[in-house]
Parts: structure tokens; sequence; C-alpha cells
């Protein structure tokens, strides 16, 4: 007992444990061999962070529930593995080494292609694994000797092999479109790499004049009047009386002369701004679409860089800023009298989530995936939950997204990152091949041309993939499940039965991820999985909800509300900040953080180490269990079944955090603070051995639910409780099953709980110690009920007699639990008691009266399950028969 600390210790044992662990490889996974138990496998994939990231509060939510999921897994016989592994990040990864090289002197431009590769290897050795290594720290149970990484030499063949083979298929293809466009990394990037937020700068709609080609003057509105130089129309809706006789006629482009037709299009909004819209097709998705329809010029007039070109005819312009531009415009558009108005407008700016550069729509030359016909699979079978989203509310943004998804932009403008297997061997638009190997590429462009090419005549497309047209392939090539043996590709789909691992750890079970990237990523691993392997990649997706802080903020570095959770984990603990994660973070719905929660979860710890404190300090002697103890017991073994069947549930459903809340309850109130002080023995008497010995065992019991959640604290009270093998640990001990158990137990002990908590009332109410005992007189038509809970009553309630009698002591306070009447004798103000006792009466018959109300609903009775109604059948019967005792109790009173 001595080598106990009186509080719990969690710097003092985290790491021992964690090592421990590692070093006896509890953590890793296999293919069971023919010699071995067969055994199912339960596979979770890790979310690959970026390369470039360190833990956050959203990676210690995510991460510790699939830890739940798979230490449980692992405990239940399972042959669990969690893959760790890192995404490369390109835009991030090549921004963080760019900015290194400009600090060395060094531009990226002065380097080769290979050149820079070096320096980005070199990056990501030093800094690319630090999120890996904290969340070790965090307890997770990841199989670290499979740790992946989307640029490893097999899954680079991977992805390349399917670009390929997608190509071949005719769902990739070429063309120039409206992509969105990161003017400082020079680059295309997707809608998830942009943040749409409402800025401090004021946001205006220019009011311009243009001139008509018959005369007189129309007033456009604009929030881009930088743009105007490459207008190709405007466009009215043709149902706007005030101007569809326009339609048909020519406007003119300020300062440029240009004529530009007027149409008509319902795109347009006839309340917004002035009515009219300028179409600039270069700069605009919805002006691009408007453009196609009616089949107009495209003159794009923005270079990469976001500065303006000569295509805007205005040689003070070329060179310049596009924002700078905007500022020039319009004060040449004041000077010549064309700018009417500048109206203030809310606007939401969108920005690369990377490098902070304002998204410039534009046109661009890239490389697509045709989404609409792949998709139709991967969106039937989340309809008939083969793959089943938790919560569910997220099928309907599921099927919305997938029934109107669009094509995929796959091109990114870098160097870091997987380089498109395309080789150009002339300048027209069809002069290229698309090929795994440079080899195989010159053998292409002999069998398309018919004429022999050297690797020096030809030269690979510059540019790299999307990073999620890797990530996509995650569960799959974390297996290596593109190599030359399993992967055919004159079919283009993958045989499992020739890699063993594949074919037995895939499909996965659970995806533990962010809704924010449901299509990004979710969608279209689904969609590979079922494209090259016939099966889902997984069974279930829960998806998480965002940390957020105390006033709803999401929780960021920018903003300075997010703490480091490496700090919370010294500070409380990796099991109590794991714990206070969880506590209010069911799945899809935001997390409101507290730092409160984790000192609750480190509390949580200290109840569970003064338990077993308390348990070693008694002494044993080999007495009988006493009949007190016995229904301790019973009713503790009762419980402890029932609230797992319930916590069974809830994993089932996906309730994580009332799958926690559960075992919190279990642990704090009903074995700690109602199973333990029935069984204590008075201070400074022992314990007979039959009840210790059954106490532990529903400790160890109670432990190994918690584990899951809370590893580090349970493992060490395993080894503490009793001797243990070497590898005789609780992270692979045997998880607990659901045994029956007798209801009515529970029922009856309830009643007791009851009793107790009113006598204790009484004593609160009269200020009467603990140490003072009570004399209690019943009333009851069954006192045989109590006959094996009466030496219980008197120890929990502090009872010196109990009498069962038909006569009510005078003076008393009296109580009714379950129609049986209570007094304590004892002197009480007869005028006050008169009005507690009134106030009481009028407390149950407002509750008779809901009850009534409830019952008299055929609404309710006909749709309610038949024990739901007949417990408010027993509310009803309870409470007439308080208010008749209470009624008594008030004629009594003399």
């Amino acid at each position: 007992m001595n080598e106990l600390s009186n509080t719990y210790q969690p710097t003092e044992i985290e790491d021992k444990w964690y090592n421990y662990w590692l070093e006896n490889k509890f953590f890793e996974a296999h293919v069971p061999k023919e010699n071995e138990p067969k055994k199912e496998s339960y596979t979770v994939v890790i979310p690959p962070p970026n390369v470039t990231g360190v833990l956050h509060m959203g990676h210690m939510l995510n991460n510790t529930i699939q830890d739940i999921l798979v230490r449980r897994a692992r405990m239940q016989g399972f042959e669990a593995l969690w893959i760790p592994g890192t995404d490369h990040a390109s835009i991030a990864t090549e921004a963080k080494v760019v900015r290194l090289l400009r600090e060395q002197g060094i531009k990226k431009s002065d380097l080769t292609r290979e050149e820079f590769l070096n320096h980005a290897y070199q990056w990501k050795d030093k800094y690319g694994g630090i999120i890996l290594e904290q969340l070790k720290k965090l307890g997770a149970s990841c199989d670290w000797t499979r740790t992946g990484f989307t640029m490893d030499q097999n899954y680079y063949k991977a992805v390349i092999r399917v670009f390929v083979d997608m190509y071949k298929k005719g769902y990739i293809y070429r063309s120039n479109r409206m992509v969105n466009w990161d003017c400082e990394a020079q680059t295309t990037i997707s809608n998830e790499e942009i943040i749409y937020k409402e800025e401090g700068e004021k946001a205006f709609l220019y009011h311009t004049k243009y001139e008509l080609e018959e005369g007189g003057t129309i007033i456009i509105a604009t929030q881009r009047p930088e743009t105007i130089m490459g207008d190709a129309a405007i466009a009215v809706n043709p149902t706007d009386e005030r101007f569809k006789h326009l339609i048909g006629k020519n406007a003119v482009v300020p300062f440029i002369g240009r004529k530009i037709p007027i149409i008509g299009d319902e795109y347009v909004e006839i309340d917004f701004g002035t009515g009219m819209l300028k179409v600039t097709p270069a700069h605009d998705p919805n002006d691009y679409e408007i453009g196609q329809r009616h089949n107009l010029t495209i003159i794009d007039t923005i270079n990469d860089d976001g500065t303006l070109n000569e295509n805007c005819e205005m040689p003070e312009m070329v060179g310049k800023d596009r924002f700078l531009v905007r500022k020039l415009i319009t004060k040449k558009l004041e000077e010549a009298g064309l700018l009417v108005e500048k109206e203030e407008v809310i606007s939401r700016i969108g920005r690369s989530e990377r490098t902070g550069s304002v998204v410039e729509p534009k046109l661009s030359l890239q490389w697509f995936i045709k989404m609409k016909d792949i998709s139709e699979t991967a969106l039937e079978v989340v309809e008939k939950d083969e793959i089943v989203l938790h919560p569910a509310k997220f099928k309907n943004t599921y099927r919305h997204w997938m029934e109107n998804v669009r094509d995929w932009c796959i091109s990114r403008q870098l160097w870091w990152g997987h380089q498109i297997p395309a080789y150009f061997y002339g300048e027209g638009d069809d002069d290229f091949v698309v090929a795994e190997t440079k080899e195989e590429a010159l053998q292409l462009i002999k069998e398309k041309t018919g004429k022999e090419v050297t690797a020096n005549d030809i030269r690979q497309d510059d540019d790299v993939l999307d990073t999620w047209a890797s990530s996509w392939l995650w569960p799959i090539a974390v297996f290596d499940g593109f190599n030359d043996e399993c992967f055919d590709k004159e079919t283009g789909k993958i045989d499992l039965s020739k890699n063993k691992e594949l074919d037995f750890f895939y499909p996965t079970q659970v995806l533990v991820t962010a809704p924010e990237i449901l299509f990004f990523w979710v969608a279209r691993m689904i969609i590979a999985g079922y494209e090259y392997t016939g099966k889902r990649p997984f069974k279930d997706v829960y998806l998480t909800g965002i940390v957020r802080d105390e006033q709803g903020r999401k929780m960021s570095k920018s903003l300075g509300n997010s703490p480091d959770p490496l700090d919370l984990i010294k500070k409380y603990g990796a099991d109590g900040v794991r714990v206070g994660m969880l506590f209010s973070s069911p799945a899809g719905n935001d997390l409101p953080f507290d730092e409160k929660l984790c000192v609750q979860g480190s509390k949580f710890s200290n109840k569970i180490w003064n338990a077993l404190r308390l348990l070693l300090s008694l002494e044993k002697t080999n007495d009988a269990i006493p009949e007190g103890n016995q229904v301790a017991i019973d009713w503790f073994e009762a419980k402890l079944n029932q609230s797992l069947s319930e916590i069974e549930n809830n994993y089932k459903e996906y309730r994580i955090s009332d799958a926690l809340l559960g075992i919190y309850k279990l642990i704090w109130d009903e074995f700690c603070s109602n199973y333990l002080e029935m069984i204590k023995p008075v201070y400074g008497l022992p314990i007979d051995k039959g009840t210790y010995d059954k106490t532990i065992e529903f400790f160890e019991t109670l432990m190994k639910i918690l584990h899951p959640f809370m590893p580090f604290i349970t493992e060490e009270i395993w080894h503490i409780t009793k001797e243990r093998e070497e590898k005789e640990a609780i992270v692979v001990a045997e998880y607990p099953k659901v045994k029956e158990f007798d209801t009515a137990i529970l029922s009856k002990t309830e009643q007791i709980f009851e009793i107790n908590s009113q006598i204790k009332k009484v004593r609160n109410a009269k200020s009467i110690p603990p140490k003072e005992k009570l004399d209690l007189f019943v009333k009851t038509s069954d006192a045989s009920f109590y006959d094996e809970y009466i030496s219980l009553i008197q120890k929990l309630a502090g009872v010196n007699k109990i009498t069962f009698t038909d006569k009510k002591p005078n003076p008393a306070m009296s109580f009714v639990v379950k129609g049986d009447e209570f007094s304590v004798p004892i002197q009480i103000n007869v005028e006050e008691e008169r009005k507690n006792l009134e106030k009481e009466i009028n407390r149950a018959k407002g509750f008779l009266v809901g009850v009534d109300k409830k019952l008299s609903n055929e609404r309710f009775v006909n749709n309610a399950k038949p024990e739901i109604i007949e417990k408010e059948r027993q509310k009803k019967a309870d409470a007439e028969a308080k208010i008749k005792a209470l009624e008594e109790a008030l004629i009594n009173l003399v």
C-alpha cells in the first residue's frame, strides 16, 4: 500500500506502459498462419495527416476514437490492425520547402526538379514524422511497423498505375476548363482547399455605365472591375420587362471600345445589383457556363501570378497585380464619369488554405477525371447502407453531392508529388501518350505515330497529381494492392487472392474522419474500392464533429483559441485528455471543448485510483460472506451486465461518447459510490476474503471495459491488483461479454437506494451527523420484502433499528417509496412540516396530472411500446400512493 501515491501520477507511468506495449509487439498484426488459431480481421486505416502537420485538437478527437475501436477489437480477439501513415501534401509541403530555401537565399526557379525534390525529401525526413510521434503520447495503438507514406516507392507506383488505367478506360482526359487558381503557389487547388469567410475589408458593387452601340447607356454592377477588359457579353434575365427589349443589341466595353452582345439568360437574378450582368467567361465559373451556352468569346486577361496580360488591351495595366488594377480602373471610371455608385456589400472571400492568397477562377489546361459514371456505385452502396454513415444525417448531404458530381481536376502545377505519367513528343494538342514508364511511352509513341523516337525527344508532363488522387487509394495501396502480381493491367482489376494481406485485412471495418472531407476523400475511396476490388473499402464511416471553443469558434492557432494537445497531456495525463475530448462529442456534432472536461477526466482517474487504494488497504479474513455483502455482490453482478449490454449497444450504433458515459456512471456511481459503500467494513475492521476476491474481480472487469478509453491507468492497475506473467497485459486481455442478469434484483436494490437517499435528506434537513444512528418505522403490506435488505439499510443509512408497524411515531419526518411509508422519529416544527407536506402534495399532484394527460392521449397509447406504457402506469400508481401517504401524514400532524 505504501508504494501507491496518494493521487494518480500519469507522467510516471505513460511512457513505461507505451514502451512495454511496443516491446511486446502488442500493436503488430499479421495474417494468421496455418498452424495458428483462425481469427477475423479488424482493420482501421488512419486518415493520413499531412507531413507538414503537428498534433491539434481535431487530430486528438479523431485518433482517440480510432484507438478506442481498435483496442476494443484487439481485446475481443480480432486480429486488430490500425495502419498509420502520412500524406505528402503537395501544396503545403512545397510551400514550406520553398519558404525554407528562400531563407537560405535559394530560388526554386534556380533549381532543377531533381535538386528541388532532394531538398523536399530532406525536409520530410527531418519534420515529416513529428505528428506520428505525438500520437504515441496520446496512446495510439498503431502498428508502427507498417507506417505508410503516399510517396513511398510502391505507393507512388500504385498512383501512376491507376492514372494510366483510368486513362485507358476513358475516365481521364485533358482539357482547357475553369479551375480554382492559387496565384501565389501558381497551381490549381480543390474546392476543399478554399476557405470562405467574411473579411474586415469593405467590399463593393461598382455600378458602372456601359454605352450602347445605338446610343444611350446601361448600368452594370460588378464586384470585379479589374475584369472589365475581359467582358464578352452583357446578360439580362429574359423575363425582366425592364431589359428584354435590349436582347440582341450591342454594348461597348469601357476604355476598350469592343462591341459585345446583350443576351438573355435565366441565370441572371432580376433583383440583384442592377439586374444586368457583365459576362467574363475567363474569370468566373458561372460566367463560363453562360459563355458555353451562348458560344461567347473567351478573353483571358490575368496571368498565372495574378497580374494582367496583354489581352487586357490597356498597356498601362499590363504586369500589374489584379487588386492594384481594381483601384486603378475604379479611378479611371470615376474620372471618366462612368462610375455611378459604390454600393457596400457583404462578401465572402475565398482564400487558398495553404498560401492565404485570394483564389482566382481561371481557365486552364488541366487533367480531369469524368466522375458521373464511376460515381454511380458509390452512391448506390451508401443509399442501400452497404456502407453506413454515422450519423445518418450525412446521407442526404452525400446523396446531393454524388448526384451533382462534377468532373475532378486532378493536376497541380507543382514538383512535390506524383508526376503525371503523360509523355509529349510534339506540339499538337494530341501529341502525347500516357504510360507507367518512359520505356513504355516510347513504345506507345512508335505504335501511335509509326516513328522511332528516343528518350531525349520526349518530355514528361511537369505537373503532379492532386493529393486526393493518391490518398483515394489509401485502404488498398497500404497493402501494396496494385503490385505486379495481383493487379491485372488488361482488366484493370485486383485479384485479392494473390495478395494475402489485402485479402485478409481488406475491406477495413470503419473509417473515422471529418465531415468536411466526406466527398473529397471518403466518396473517392469508395469509388476506387469498387472500381479496383469490387468491394467496399470499409463498412462504417464515423464522422466526427469540429472541435470548437466556448464561443463556438473553430479551434485554430491563428485565432489563438486552441490549447497545445501535448501541454494538456502533460497537465492532465493522456487518459484524462482522452476522456475530456469524448465527454461532449457525439458523432457528427461539434465538440464545445472546455479544459474543465480534461479536469473531469483527471478527477475520474483519481476516483479510480482511490478505489484501488481503498481495496488494497483492507485486511482479509476467512469469514463467510455476510448476507448484506452477498446482496451487494448479486446486485452489482446484475448492474454490471445491464450496463455492459447498454455499452455494447452504444458501440454498435457508434455512439462512442454514450458508451464512455455509461462506463463512467458504472464506475463512479454504481461501483465507487454504491457498491463499495455496501461492502466496505466498518473502519479498522477486516473484510471477508470471499467479498474481497469478488470485488477485485469486478474491479478488473471494469478496467477491461474502460481500457479502450483510458489505456494507461487501466494497464497500471491491471498489474497492481494481481501478479501477472510478462505478456499478460490488459491490452490483450479478453474483453467482457454480456451475461444473463436478474432484473428483479436491480429493481429491488434501486428501491433500497431511494430509501437511503430519503433518509439522507432527513439528516440534511435537520443537520443530523452521519455518525448519529436513527430509528426507522416502516408501514408496508409486505415486510418480507425487506428481509435480506435490513442490514444494508442499516449500514448505508446509519439506521439503528427498523420497526415494521402501522402506527406512525409522533413527532416524525415521513417519506414514501414505492407505496411504502417510512418515518424517522424526530423533533419537528409542526407548522414548518405542514408547509413542507402541502408543498410535496401539490408537487405530487402536479406530477400525477402530467402522467394522466399522457395516458389519456390516444396517440401516445397507440404508438408507444408496451413497456413504456407500463412504466407510465407504474408512475401513476406510485404517485397516487405517495399522495395518499402524504395526506395521511398531514392529517396526523399535531
